[in-house]
């Protein structure tokens, strides 16, 4: 019998990867491991959430088990270069970058995706939740996954027709409770192990601190304002807030306050009532379409605005320059720039764009 093809899975030592790669060997792929080696501060191997030396034991032994060949890769440099460093000047930007995105843009389908094909690999499997298929007219469609609640196509909406073409997704259709129970079916040492959601890079620390250490500008204090433009108090640095946040603002306060701007001329944070934080509206940028094809006119959508958010439905219209405007149906609260906006029509994910900062409140 001839091996339906010979599949890279990129394996992180978790349950997600682990039962990626049996099923695919219960289908009859030459199936290969490869783990990636990701940049961390030195001294702090085993704080990554993402390549701990326990990660990479668990990884091999997960391998063995299946009887697959195991490979480390290191790709500390290149994740140093594209995503760290992304995530630092996203910061000093005063936008809240998703470190996720460039990852899988750069990292998975970017540096591993083509170790993959130059190996002669036919696909590149991976433990993510989503889902691919082809339609009427042989285009390739990334869905959501079957599971709602641990669908990722959001961090994935910048696969192209080639990448999705020799792309699998072996978790697509499972819940998580199920995928678990089959890693204790098929014997696996990670059965039991629990999930990490945290940004791998920052180990035990939050990118307060981390931010601290590489981007020492970003403390530059500052005023707060009102939404009338006085002065009611004094900030730690910009890129320590986010659009919408409430709590860490530590200013008194008869009603609650929320971050409605962040003002980089005057080095200003912008803060009103809830009742003034909403937007109808937004501009995105780095527009990808997963078809490969730019709309010719404005469409209905629902609309991601961040990876966890309930879809907002919304009207998307292309722009000149790779950007488009959605205009929301209702309001929405944490409209954050540089998180990503990602357009859905029911369960196919369209394609997404990074969100503009909006200038001019005061």
């Amino acid at each position: 019998m001839v091996a339906p093809g010979h599949v890279i899975v990129a394996m992180s030592g978790g349950v997600d990867s682990s039962v990626a790669a049996a099923l695919l060997v219960q289908q009859g792929y030459q199936v290969t491991g490869m783990m990636l080696r990701l940049w961390n501060e030195p001294g702090t191997e085993a704080n990554n959430r993402c390549c701990t030396p326990d990660a990479m034991a668990m990884a091999r032994r997960v391998s063995a088990r299946l009887d697959i060949p195991f490979y480390v890769i290191d790709a500390r440099e290149i994740f140093r270069q594209t995503v760290v460093e992304a995530f630092i000047q996203g910061y000093e930007q005063l936008i809240t970058p998703n470190p996720c995105l460039v990852c899988n843009q750069h990292i998975r389908w970017g540096f591993l995706y083509q170790r993959a094909r130059t190996i002669g690999a036919d696909y590149l499997a991976t433990g993510h939740y989503a889902r691919s298929r082809r339609d009427e007219n042989g285009t390739w469609q990334l869905l959501r996954a079957l599971d709602s609640t641990k669908d990722q196509s959001y961090v994935l909406h910048g696969l192209d027709q080639e990448q999705l073409a020799h792309t699998l997704f072996p978790l697509g259709d499972y819940p998580k409770p199920k995928v678990r129970e089959l890693a204790r079916q098929f014997n696996l040492p990670v059965a039991e192990r629990p999930e990490s959601q945290d940004l791998c890079f920052l180990g035990k620390d939050d990118y307060r601190q981390f931010l601290t250490r590489h981007a020492s500008q970003v403390q530059l204090p500052g005023p707060v304002l009102n939404s009338n433009g006085e002065k009611i108090g004094e900030h730690a640095g910009l890129a320590f807030y986010t659009i919408g946040q409430r709590k860490g603002i530590r200013v008194a306060s008869p009603t609650p306050l929320y971050v409605l701007e962040k003002d980089s001329a005057r080095n200003a944070l912008i803060v009103g009532p809830l009742e003034k934080l909403g937007a109808n509206e937004l501009i995105a940028s780095s527009v990808h379409w997963v078809s490969g094809k730019v709309p010719a006119s404005s469409f209905d959508a629902t609309i991601k605005i961040r990876y966890r958010s309930q879809d907002a439905a919304g009207v998307v219209t292309p722009l000149p320059d790779q950007k488009v405007q959605v205009q929301f149906e209702n309001p929405l609260r944490d409209i954050t720039p540089g998180q990503a906006a990602v357009f859905y029509n029911d369960q196919v994910c369209l394609g997404g764009g990074i969100i503009e900062p909006k200038r001019g409140l005061l």
